[in-house]
C-alpha cells in the first residue's frame, strides 16, 4: 500500500501557537559579532537552547498534547526518543497529569537518560538504534493501548516546532538564510514551512552530521531508506526518519534549499566556538549551524539565522571538547 503524503502550512502552525503561548519560552535572536564578522554579514543566533526543557522539543510535544481529547490524555502517552524528545514529551505530561512512557537505545547519553527520569516518566532502554526502541513503543500501543506522539513525523509535532520560524521571521525579517539541525525533520520541516510561508525568497538550509544522516541519504535516494545509527557528538540526530515516514520526508524535499554535513571535528569546533565566543553552552546538535558556517560549508549571503536547538550535553563531555581534546571513542 503506497504512502499517503501529508503536509502542514502556516495556518496550522499558527494555530499550534496559540496552544501553546505560555506554555513555551519566545527564545531571543541576538547578533553574533564574531560569526558576523567572518561571514561579512549579520548572523543571528535563535537561542532555542534556552527553553524550558533545553530543547525546542518542548514545542511540538506541548501542542500535540494540547490537542488530544481528554479520553486520549488519560491513557497515557509513549514514544521513542534520543533524548530530547523525551524530555519534552514527559515535561509537558507531567503538566498535565499524564503518564509517559519514554522508550531509547543504549546509544543515549546518559544525562538524557537522568533529566528524563527525574520528570516521572518511565524509562524503557531497547536496543541499539531507534529503530529497535520504536519496537517498544509499537508493542505499548498495541498491548496497553498509549498514544503515540512520535519524535517528528506527525502533523502537530511538525506544527509546533515551526512556531519557532514564526519568531524568527518576526526577529530577524530580513533573513537570507535560516540554517537548522536537521534529523527525522520535524524542526527542519516546521521551521521552513513557517518561513517560507512568510517569505519565500528565504533559504532554509538543513544541516546534519556526516556519520548517520538518514533524511540525507533519503533525499539522496528519493525515498525513505534504512541508515546505520552510528555514536556521533551530534547524538540529538540519529535515528532513521521511518520507511514509512508520511511527513516530513516530502517536506523536506519540498522546502529545503541544502542539505550540508559536517564531519565530527566540525561539530566539535562549533561547540567549541559557541562557549569561547558566544558563552553559551550547546550540543553537538545545537552546534551544527555554527560549524557549517566555520567550516566554509554554509554558502549564504545576507543576514543569516542559525539556529542553536539545545543545551543538553553532558558537561564531562563538553569541557573536554572545549579543551581540545580529541573525542574519539563516541565516534569509534
Amino acid at each position: 500500500m503506497p504512502v499517503i503524503e501529508m503536509t502542514v502550512e502556516l495556518q496550522h502552525i499558527r494555530a499550534a501557537r496559540e496552544r501553546i503561548t505560555g506554555k513555551v519560552e519566545r527564545t531571543p535572536a541576538v547578533v553574533s559579532q564574531s560569526l558576523s564578522d567572518r561571514a561579512g554579514h549579520p548572523v543571528h543566533l535563535k537561542l532555542e537552547h534556552h527553553q524550558t526543557t533545553g530543547a525546542f522539543k518542548l514545542r511540538g510535544a506541548s501542542n500535540a498534547i494540547a490537542a488530544l481529547s481528554p479520553q486520549e490524555k488519560s491513557r497515557g502517552v509513549v514514544a521513542a526518543s534520543t533524548g530530547n524528545h523525551g524530555r519534552a514529551l514527559s515535561h509537558a505530561a507531567k503538566l498535565e497529569g499524564m503518564r509517559a512512557v519514554i522508550c531509547m537505545s543504549r546509544l543515549v547519553p546518559q544525562n538524557k537518560l537522568d533529566a528524563i527520569r527525574r520528570l516521572g516518566a518511565d524509562v524503557r532502554i531497547v536496543g541499539n538504534s531507534q529503530d529497535d526502541a520504536q519496537q517498544e513503543v509499537d508493542r505499548l500501543v498495541a498491548e496497553e493501548g498509549l498514544i503515540m506522539l512520535p519524535p517528528f513525523d506527525h502533523p502537530d509535532i511538525v506544527a509546533g516546532q515551526g512556531t519557532l520560524g514564526l519568531e524568527i521571521m518576526e526577529q530577524v525579517p530580513d533573513a537570507a538564510a535560516v540554517l537548522v539541525p536537521l534529523s527525522g525533520g520535524g524542526l527542519a520541516s516546521g521551521v521552513a514551512a513557517a518561513v517560507k510561508g512568510l517569505s519565500p525568497s528565504t533559504k532554509v538550509i538543513g544541516i546534519s552530521m556526516a556519520r548517520g544522516a538518514a533524511m540525507k541519504a533519503s533525499l539522496d535516494a528519493g525515498r525513505p531508506v534504512p541508515v546505520e545509527e552510528l555514536p556521533t557528538l551530534a547524538d540529538s540526530l540519529g535515528g532513521g526518519i521511518g520507511l514509512d515516514n508520511r511527513l516530513t520526508f516530502a517536506m523536506c524535499r519540498d522546502l529545503l534549499d541544502d542539505v550540508i554535513l559536517l564531519d565530527e571535528d566540525e561539530i566539535a569546533a562549533g561547540i567549541r566556538h559557541a562557549y569561547e565566543q558566544e558563552r553559551e553552552i550547546i550540543e553537538g546538535a545545537g552546534a551544527v549551524g555554527i560549524g557549517a558556517l566555520l567550516a566554509g560549508k554554509a554558502s549564504v549571503s545576507g543576514p543569516t539565522v542559525l539556529v542553536l536547538s539545545g543545551r543538553n550535553i553532558d558537561m564531562g563531555l563538553h569541557r573536554r571538547i572545549v579543551c581540545g581534546e580529541a573525542i574519539t571513542e563516541r565516534v569509534a
